[in-house]
């Protein structure tokens, strides 16, 4: 499917550009800052990327990573303190400079999710090639690289119906599933949380999976409820992105090389 031309995104990019101390900028970090890996544990952001990062809590008036990773796992991926960091999908907070985690207050049971694991079957997961993470209130299911993956895919969709049934809540990514405690957040709920207390007027969201789309809505409801100026959502597209992503983006960028061309463009002097 077809991406947004650089000349587009100069136009929607200029607003923020213009008035970068009332602008928010957030964004996914897996597949959007960093490259998609067979192993999430080998993630990292490049280099030139975490300098545009950089530059852009320099320069704008909130900026932040909203990511599935545990928050401080988070921040040392993508490698800047200067930035906020919610994780485990809002879940999870961490204040720029900091290294303290706050746990949303509507996660009453954050080991929940790790009691159900502990009872799986390992031998048959590993077999399977089902692999867990361990990501705090969060456990997360990857069958990225399984002997095959179709037959892993279906066994982690009964997991998904066990742990509902054992009152979690089960959310999909591409190729991994995540068992989480049923709480009011995800990262619809966090962006609009933080957009509101940076107290910006334009916003920008970059991400490119099914659960960046809720961040996608928060924004847009916003700015409909007169609570922004106005909202940008940029879709990150890859092989594996949902379709929804084309139909719910201002604007489609190719890959995490694309979005790295975003940053610069926010960063870069007027005119550039």
């Amino acid at each position: 499917m077809n991406t947004t031309s650089p000349g587009q995104l100069t136009a929607l990019i200029a607003p923020f550009r213009d008035a970068p101390a009332e602008s928010a900028i957030l964004c996914d970090i897996d597949g959007t800052l960093a490259p998609i890996v067979p192993d999430p544990a080998d993630a990292r952001v490049p280099d030139s990327t975490r300098e545009a990062l950089r530059a852009a809590a320099r320069r704008y008036g909130f900026v932040a990573c909203v990511s599935g990773r545990a928050a401080l796992e988070a921040r040392a991926i993508v490698g800047v303190e200067e930035i906020a960091y919610a994780g485990n999908h809002g879940l999870e907070f961490v204040e720029p400079g900091s290294v303290e985690v706050h746990l949303d207050p509507s996660v009453t049971d954050p080991e929940q999710a790790a009691r159900f694991v502990r009872e799986l079957p390992a031998l048959e997961l590993a077999e399977l090639g089902l692999r867990i993470e361990d990501k705090g209130p969060i456990q997360a299911v990857h069958w990225r690289g399984a002997p095959d993956e179709a037959e892993a895919e279906a066994r982690a969709r009964e997991l998904a119906g066990e742990a509902e049934a054992d009152g979690l809540a089960a959310r999909w990514g591409r190729k991994v599933l995540e068992l989480r405690p049923r709480a009011e957040v995800d990262k619809g709920v966090v962006t609009e949380r933080l957009v509101r207390g940076s107290g910006a007027r334009r916003a920008v969201f970059g991400g490119d999976d099914l659960t960046d789309l809720d961040a996608f809505a928060a924004l847009r409801g916003l700015a409909d409820r007169g609570g922004l100026e106005r909202a940008l959502c940029i879709g990150v597209a890859s092989e594996e992105a949902p379709e929804r992503l084309w139909d719910e983006s201002d604007a489609v960028v190719g890959g995490t090389e694309g979005f790295a061309l975003v940053l610069r463009m926010l960063v870069g002097a007027p005119g550039d």
